[in-house]
């Protein structure tokens, strides 16, 4: 008679089936169940919540506002030069939209500046449509997507800031990688979805579903969203807008992050110039650079933010930075389609580890209390970097139009530059906390 296997060597198949849970000490049979508990509840609803209406607001800017420029200069006229400076121009506005965000959200609280500012997005939306539809002057459509862009950017600082609230110091990446996954996959979205509205209806009805998308996000804020974070306890006044540059670690981490940003602003105006025009891409062919950008971000975002988790903040950041360089060097010798997608993959990679690490760094520094202004002025340094590296690409670009390892080197120099500061930040953060 066979003789029964002890109950020993089942022990590591029943576990397959059988966890135990820590929380209620139940067993959990049902795989369903086992990845209801493991998947979806890892993140706090609010942070769910924060996650779609990020992807609702990011789909509906991307399906409207990147075609604005086609019809500024193909229906109304507008030469790129002044195309161009329009971006920069309210670029430069909502960086300061984010600071105000940021004290605001601090003052009233994340989730009066989240509905106020899904709100009056949803309405320069439909202001923004009924002016192209009845050709108004161009300052006045001007003016209202620089007051758009400014709603939009104002939000930031607040979801941020709760996502902070909400979130252990220790899970902060692996949170913000996947807050960063909903976003992407609004950006990978919205212009597929743009671009096929636009070949049958008239511009206007782009920024009518983009309006739609922001009622869609205000319901959810308004039915489903708990606030996290009561309000200051102190007094706030614009004066302290600027008050957490006077932290003085966090001070030099934006600027260093800064820099970062710089090398990520390569990634349109730099990119496609030196790619359609140096190196003989097709336009189709860039667009499919950026879309495998965004892909790869919604693959492997959120298992490589729970992977950067375990490491020294300071060691992902100059990987980071790192990478971001190497995959800007090798755009030098990129001179096939296939050999850009590789370049590319790198950047991609650069910008996996780097971007939710950073946010979890001002997650980590930042007081309960002013949370919203270290985002608002961390998002300062992150758009004046993205304005600032298109005018420093194309300098390079004119500088050295035959000569591409030239530019991409000194592109990689920044981020070097960065990495080198970031492990140095890094070593001072420890011996402060070791001192302390």
């Amino acid at each position: 008679m066979p003789k029964r296997p002890e109950r020993g060597r089942l022990e590591p198949a029943l576990r397959v089936w059988q966890t135990q849970s820590r929380s209620g000490g139940k067993l959990i049979k049902n795989p369903v169940s086992r990845m209801r508990r493991e998947v979806f509840g890892r993140f706090e609803p609010g942070v769910w919540i924060v996650t779609v209406v990020g992807f609702l607001n990011a789909a509906g800017f991307s399906i409207s506002l990147p075609f604005l420029s086609l019809y500024l200069y193909q229906q109304r006229g507008l030469s790129m030069t002044v195309v161009g400076l329009l971006i920069m121009v309210t670029g430069l506005c909502s960086a300061g939209a984010q600071l105000a965000g940021g004290l605001f959200a601090d003052k009233l609280g994340r989730r009066p500046v989240l509905w106020g500012s899904v709100a009056v997005s949803m309405v320069l939306y439909l202001g923004i449509a009924g002016l192209i539809a009845l050709t108004a002057p161009v300052w006045s459509i001007a003016l209202l997507y620089l007051v758009e862009r400014s709603a939009l950017m104002m939000m930031r600082p607040a979801i941020s800031a709760m996502v902070a609230d909400l979130s252990p110091k220790s899970r902060l990446t692996e949170t913000y990688g996947f807050l960063r996954v909903g976003q992407n996959v609004g950006w990978a979205a919205g212009p597929a979805v743009g671009g096929l509205l636009v070949a049958v209806l008239p511009y206007a009805w782009l920024f009518v579903v983009a309006a739609a998308f922001s009622a869609a996000a205000l319901a959810i804020v308004l039915l489903f969203l708990r606030e996290s974070f009561t309000g200051a306890t102190e007094r706030t006044s614009v004066r302290d807008i600027l008050s957490a540059g006077r932290d003085r670690a966090f001070l030099q981490f934006t600027l260093l992050g800064l820099l970062v940003f710089v090398v990520m602003g390569q990634m349109i105006s730099t990119l496609s110039v030196f790619t359609v025009d140096r190196m003989g891409f097709s336009t189709e062919q860039y667009g499919l650079l950026l879309t495998a950008n965004g892909a790869l971000v919604v693959l492997f975002q959120y298992p490589m933010a729970r992977l950067m988790g375990k490491l020294p903040v300071a060691t992902a950041l100059v990987m980071g930075s790192l990478l971001y360089g190497a995959g800007y060097l090798s755009m030098a010798w990129a001179s096939t389609f296939v050999l850009g997608l590789g370049a590319m993959a790198v950047i991609t990679s650069g910008e996996i580890v780097f971007s939710p690490t950073s946010l979890a760094v001002v997650g980590e520094l930042s007081p309960a209390g002013w949370r919203g202004r270290y985002m608002g002025f961390y998002g300062l340094g992150e758009t004046l970097g993205i304005s600032v590296g298109p005018l420093l690409g194309g300098v390079l670009l004119d500088a050295f139009p035959t000569q591409p390892l030239f530019v991409w080197m000194a592109i990689a120099l920044v981020a070097l530059a960065a990495a080198v500061g970031f492990y140095r930040w890094g070593r001072g953060r420890k011996a402060t906390q070791r001192s302390g």
